[in-house]
């Protein structure tokens, strides 16, 4: 199971290869378990008799409870055995998919979506340490960009599957969709995930919690933001909740014996430029995933089927793309396809801003093929430098903060341009990129600001090694 038997470089041994099966196909259904819901939800809103606000926590309290979870069990992975937990993760999702799919009111059918969350956070988080524990570090950047092409598909697939699923069979059957492929799952992982662990020691809880409410907190104050405004008690009262966890959990791993995390995971400056880099590509890349089909629908008149349609170009370069990305960057380092991934990224969403928003929808479909071509390029690398920055014992707990701060930026991004999109259309302004001649600004505006956080995402990478490495990285202190 170690991966490291005499085969060739470029092959794989047939156990690893059903790992990485197992492994990549949890990974899916857990994304597409996230986003499946996003466009049936006015349809769940109808059928409880919900307000939008209501009906809003069936996405956001998954969100919350993923935010918090990918960090904690990436620290408890260090403790105990990686098989039981993923196995355990893939239990919970069941039933969690099952509550969800029987569920007869909303508070039921929420209750359903924290304990779907609670399982679902382990399969992301795990996924790429078991990639780190299994696999040998020549090997990782294949195996990581699998993983991560399976979350693009899963981003790009799950609305598509949702409104298809909801208009022939009914929203339910997505959760009984989901909960059949768990059980399918759970088997596969008992027999090819490691079951190594280093045993119980002192597990820092409170360090673990000051974390969670840092993330959480901060996530929801960008929710409530979308929703009452940036200038709400419940928005920057979050954040400032956010930050004083964020301060007390910096102050409790400096000052305990064990902490959650060694301080000095944050003094390693490529681990940390990684995780910048990781948090602003998923925060344009779904926020654009979301935007994309706003545009087509509220401005071309295109149907939810049909915007799904333009998606499909940047979902196929995600998943043809992302494994090679990951191999070539064992062999070549991670700058150097991080770099050109952003660019490609951000040229495709600044084009978007300037010829596409209220144009042909063909050119926003050119448009998400850049944006998929690019994160297929960035986000593989980006995490195997992630992987291989950190010390064999730090690799649980340095890679769940990492998916951690990695999906924290996926739901971040789409409540901000939602945020800022409903605010350009209240200002009635002109658009702020000095090319754009059409007619839909606010949409302008929204991919001007995402090609912006790409701009950000760049400056951060320059911290990133220029060549390949191997595990364990030079610590900075």
């Amino acid at each position: 199971m170690s991966g490291e038997g005499k085969v060739p470089e470029n092959r794989m041994p047939s156990s690893d290869r059903l790992f990485l099966a197992v492994v990549v196909a949890s990974v899916f259904v857990s994304v597409v378990a996230g986003t499946m819901v996003n466009v049936v939800v006015p349809i769940m809103g109808e059928d409880f008799g919900a307000s939008e606000a209501q009906i809003g926590w069936v996405v956001t309290s998954h969100m919350l409870v993923f935010a918090v979870g990918v960090p904690l069990y990436g620290r408890i992975s260090d403790l105990f055995s990686l098989r039981r937990l993923f196995s355990l993760g893939l239990v919970v999702f069941a039933i969690g998919s099952l509550v969800c799919a029987l569920a007869p009111n909303l508070p039921v059918l929420v209750f359903g979506r924290v304990v779907q969350a609670v399982g679902d956070a382990a399969i992301p988080a795990l996924a790429g340490v078991a990639v780190a524990k299994v696999l040998p570090p020549g090997r990782r950047g294949g195996a990581l960009g699998m993983i991560l092409s399976s979350v693009g598909l899963g981003a790009s697939v799950g609305p598509i599957l949702g409104g298809f699923v909801e208009q022939f069979l009914g929203w339910h059957f997505l959760f009984y969709g989901v909960l059949v492929m768990a059980l399918l799952l759970i088997p596969g992982a008992l027999k090819v995930l490691p079951d190594e662990s280093e045993g119980i020691r002192r597990f820092d809880l409170i360090g673990g919690i000051l974390l969670g409410f840092a993330a959480g907190l901060f996530l929801f104050g960008v929710t409530q933001g979308q929703g009452a405004g940036f200038a709400s008690v419940s928005s920057w009262g979050s954040f400032l909740g956010s930050a004083l966890s964020a301060a007390l959990f910096t102050h409790r791993i400096s000052s305990v014996p064990d902490p959650f995390v060694s301080p000095k995971l944050f003094r390693n400056r490529a681990y940390v430029a990684a995780t910048v880099v990781g948090f602003f590509t998923m925060l344009a890349n779904l926020a654009a995933t979301v935007l994309v089909p706003l545009l087509v629908t509220q401005v071309n008149g295109l149907s939810p089927a049909q915007a799904g349609l333009v998606l499909t170009p940047g979902a196929v370069a995600v998943a043809v793309i992302s494994p090679r990305a990951g191999r070539l960057s064992d062999r070549v380092g991670a700058r150097m396809l991080v770099v050109a991934g952003l660019a490609v990224m951000g040229l495709s969403l600044f084009s978007v801003s300037t010829f596409g928003a209220g144009a042909s929808p063909v050119l926003a479909a050119v448009g998400m093929f850049g944006v998929g071509t690019g994160f297929a390029l960035a986000n593989p690398a980006t995490t195997n430098a992630a992987a291989n920055a950190l010390p064999v014992e730090e690799v649980g707990v340095g890679l769940g903060i990492y998916q951690g701060v990695f999906f924290l930026g996926g739901g971040t991004g789409p409540a901000l341009i939602g945020a800022l999109l409903a605010a350009r259309r209240e200002g009635e302004a002109g658009a702020l990129n000095p090319l754009y001649a059409l007619d839909a600004a606010p949409f302008s505006d929204a991919f001007l600001a995402l090609t912006f956080a790409l701009v950000l995402a760049l400056v951060a990478a320059s911290g990133l090694r220029s060549g390949p490495e191997g595990v364990g990285s030079d610590w900075e202190t």
